[in-house]
């Protein structure tokens, strides 16, 4: 069976119009933004194509969304999820900013396990928060110790910790007993936990754990968008625990104002027919994470690279090469390339990475690298990189 990466001629893919193919020279292979280099699933195309058709193109109505993701949540993850204890909004970010201004006061803290998605700084800075940083430990886990003084300093101006789970950029999935430890810390400090849980239809080996079953106060925001490749049809979902019914009544009408309709239903597509098209994208990552580790060994050994457990993204450690800076350092924003590997890579290789200094402590003098391409993209890639490092 042909991997669903092999499926689009690279020349095509240079046809496309999207953030990851126009942001760098043409001249530049891109594996740095978060969309893959799929074609989407046939289910998605004929729920659009069928609404464009029909004219349903209005406003988005019901709880079809969630009724959806419940299904999925069981069947993938034996998850419960409580229809009633949902909220529809436009993306995982906006969710993000929406219960970090709803759950904290201006000035009050957002506590994040660093190196992070980057948009979990600029957001909460834009949301006029104070970001603290719990960095993960020297195995890519959480912290708990440092999640716990982050907590402690953090509590009486009023904090949110956001985590990312699967996380990004390491691809560590996070265990129930570290969320459940998690829960208690926060409980302890009266500190609400947030869970970007996006990439959680992206898992290997390990077992997806929903934040909201173990913290009756806990929120989860999700989408198709990662695993589906629907980052271009924005829509989202909040998901809470038993405990949570007043803040999510509480949220303001003008967020559930956000999602698309279109978005909503091709989602909706996605969760309930997109399964089987899911595994084969799985079964093609899981080849593409061979030719990687394939590829470094024979191109770039200098490059350090510890598989995750979940997401299409690769965080390569690049402290041993000929690139590594002593004061790497990245712009405030989402790909961040005023020094170190990344800048290196593309002024010199003309590979298109996300630096790994824009993702906090931790990040510096590694990069991050999409896996959701063509397997040769990737051999090329890491040669082009070798060749520098």
């Amino acid at each position: 069976m042909t991997s669903p990466f092999e499926q689009v001629p690279l020349a095509d893919l240079q046809q496309r119009t999207s953030l990851k193919w126009r942001f760098f020279e043409p001249d530049v292979l891109p594996l740095w933004v978060a969309e893959m280099d799929v074609l989407p699933a046939e289910a998605i195309t004929r729920a659009v194509h069928d609404a464009m058709r029909r004219g349903d193109t209005g406003y988005p109505a019901g709880t079809q969304y969630a009724g959806a993701f419940a299904r999925f949540a069981d069947a993938r993850w034996g998850a419960p999820v409580d229809v009633a204890r949902t909220a529809l909004v436009s993306d995982v970010m906006m969710g993000a900013f929406e219960l970090i201004r709803l759950l904290t006061p201006p000035g009050g803290r957002v506590i994040v396990t660093s190196p992070v998605y980057p948009p979990f700084h600029a957001y909460a800075r834009h949301a006029e928060r104070r970001v603290v940083e719990a960095p993960l430990d020297d195995d890519l886990r959480l912290d708990l110790s440092a999640i716990e003084e982050a907590c402690a300093a953090s509590a009486e101006a009023g904090a949110v910790l956001l985590l990312c789970n699967p996380h990004n950029p390491t691809g560590t999935v996070h265990t129930r007993a570290e969320l459940e430890a998690v829960a208690q810390v926060a409980a302890r400090h009266g500190v609400r936990v947030v869970s970007d849980e996006v990439h959680a239809p992206i898992v290997f080996d390990a077992h997806f754990t929903p934040y909201w079953t173990v913290d009756p106060r806990g929120l989860s925001i999700t989408s198709a968008s990662k695993a589906f490749n629907l980052a271009g049809l924005r829509t989202a979902l909040i998901v809470g625990g038993a405990e949570t019914g007043s803040d999510l009544a509480s949220i303001a009408e003008v967020v559930s104002h956000g999602p698309s309709h279109i978005a909503s239903i091709a989602h909706v597509a996605a969760f309930d027919e997109g399964g089987a098209w899911l595994d084969a994208v799985l079964a093609g990552l899981r080849e593409n994470r061979a030719v990687l580790e394939r590829a470094l060994a024979e191109h770039a050994p200098s490059i350090r690279w510890r598989r995750g457990e979940a997401t299409y993204l690769a965080w390569l450690d690049c402290r041993g090469t000929r690139v590594a800076e002593t004061d790497a350092r990245a712009d405030a924003g989402y790909i961040g390339l005023s020094s170190g590997p990344a800048k290196a890579f593309l002024d010199r290789a003309r590979v298109g990475l996300s630096a790994g200094e824009a993702f906090g402590t931790g990040g510096e003098n590694h990069v991050r690298f999409n896996l959701g391409t063509r397997p040769d993209v990737i051999e090329e890639a890491v040669r082009r990189m070798g060749s520098v490092a």
